[in-house]
């Protein structure tokens, strides 16, 4: 386990990082790799704390977003040398993981994100039901249509990722400095930040905030409450499985989107962790309108197995031989959302030389490529290529708490639901409104949501269903 005093070491640096997890500590070990010496991490507890520590740590390749896969295949690039680089163990295991088809619709959009496949190459292959169950003999193949394999998916220990690149970052000349509270941020005329702590302040030409389920309490420091919401994310782990004990190679990862939880192999036994619909699922709003409460690191919530019981009553259906296992152990804790479940990064427009890398729900496979990514971008001037969709700008004054928080829940919710181009979801909408908007909708008009406002799309047919009313 690893200790630190607390220190700043210096009252000046060229960036300062605002958060240990995995994501700020991989952008402190890429820009001093880079070359850039004169970087500060501040960590107000210790390195992992928050969401990090207690993480399934589930790596893959796949994305159906395209410019995501960059950020998904570095990651898992990096992770492969890393120990080699460091002389950490990260536990990193690559078993594969199998998504799995249980009906036509989802055979469908397999077909449809194979043909996605090639904007960035990675080995992914649409297998059939005899394969699944050669890959995953523990599987019950009654519902089985099809599976969507990545070969070099699987898992890696979280916090000895987290130690590797503290490692790596100290190696090339970063500070990590924890436990250091940053209490405020102020900004002076010449664009450069002062960065209070109550061990002093530093000055510093930017300042990245990376704090994950704290980023908005950082925000505020400066007028930004970034719309983030964190959410109750469950996950069990059973005892020893005779079955899985006996196997000769580790099971690949499952993906039941049907089912909506993942399952994979967990020393002789297994783990589980499921998406919960919009309905059932839990946010710790209170977070949001009152802070994080004062001292919480690497604490958790306290579990619910009722709120999941369908999904385990699902898995126990995919893979039967978990209906013989006790649960030894379960892990209920925050991860962080937005809105619209991605992740925020770049500099934000309107406060100069202020940095995001924050919103992360699935920190630990974006945390190589984001690292690499946002310090290319620090570093040269502009992104190396386009991600568009993670502009933190992309959200205005018209994100209300109300909003972010029926967008989180919604989006959680569909985590696992068949996705469709274009689609309209609609919970929180309407936000800003036209003059003309219910007019439009009593003439059956479909709206599109755009930087808060509702655009007239098209009319429906008489008979069509219409979306929101």
């Amino acid at each position: 386990r690893e200790t630190s005093s607390p220190s700043l070491g210096k009252d000046k640096a060229d960036t300062v990082i605002i958060g240990g997890g995995c994501v700020g500590v991989s952008l402190a070990y890429h820009l001093a790799k880079a070359g850039l010496k004169d970087v500060v991490l501040l960590e107000k507890s210790e390195l992992t704390a928050g969401s990090t520590w207690h993480a399934a740590g589930l790596t893959t390749y796949f994305h159906p977003g395209i410019n995501l896969k960059k950020i998904h295949a570095y990651s898992i690039k990096l992770y492969e040398k890393l120990e080699e680089e460091t002389g950490q163990s990260v536990g990193f295991h690559q078993p594969g993981s199998i998504r799995i088809a249980s009906t036509p619709t989802r055979v469908d959009e397999f077909k449809y994100q194979m043909t996605r496949a090639g904007w960035h190459p990675t080995e992914q292959y649409l297998i059939m039901p005899e394969k699944v169950q050669e890959l995953f003999p523990l599987l019950n193949m009654d519902k089985v249509l099809a599976g969507l394999y990545n070969p070099g998916d699987g898992h890696i220990d979280p916090y000895s990722l987290t130690m590797a690149l503290a490692v790596g970052a100290r190696k090339y000349g970063a500070q990590l400095n924890y436990p250091v509270q940053v209490t405020n941020l102020n900004s002076r005329s010449d664009g450069t930040w002062d960065v209070e702590t109550p061990l002093g302040i530093i000055q510093a030409k930017r300042i990245v905030n990376a704090a994950g389920f704290w980023a908005r309490d950082v925000g505020k420091m400066i007028g930004l409450p970034h719309p983030l919401i964190p959410v109750h994310h469950q996950y069990v782990v059973t005892s020893t499985i005779p079955e899985v004990k006996a196997l000769k190679t580790e099971l690949p990862v499952i993906r039941d989107l049907e089912g909506s939880y993942y399952l994979r192999q967990e020393r002789d036994g297994l783990l589980f962790g499921p998406y919960e619909s919009e309905e059932k699922m839990k946010l710790q709003d209170s977070w949001v309108t009152s802070g994080v409460p004062r001292g919480f690191g690497k604490e958790l919530f306290e579990s619910d197995l009722d709120r999941i019981m369908e999904h385990i009553e699902a898995a126990m259906e995919m893979v039967p031989v978990l209906r013989k296992a006790d649960i030894v152990n379960t892990i209920a804790g925050p991860i962080t959302y937005s809105p619209d479940i991605l992740p925020m990064v770049g500099p934000h427009q309107g406060v100069r030389n202020y940095w995001v890398a924050i919103g992360f729900g699935y920190g630990i496979i974006h945390a190589g490529g984001i690292g690499k990514y946002l310090s290319d971008w620090i570093l040269e001037g502009e992104p190396p290529f386009d991600l568009i969709e993670l502009d933190p700008n992309r959200y205005g004054k018209w994100t209300t708490t109300e909003y972010t928080a029926a967008k989180a829940r919604e989006s959680y919710g569909f985590n696992n639901i068949v996705g469709y181009p274009k689609e309209e979801r609609f919970a929180g909408r309407p936000t800003e409104r036209t003059s003309g908007l219910y007019r439009l909708l009593k003439s059956r008009c479909s709206m599109g949501f755009h930087a808060g406002w509702e655009q007239p799309h098209w009319f429906y047919k008489p008979g069509d269903e219409t979306g929101y009313k």
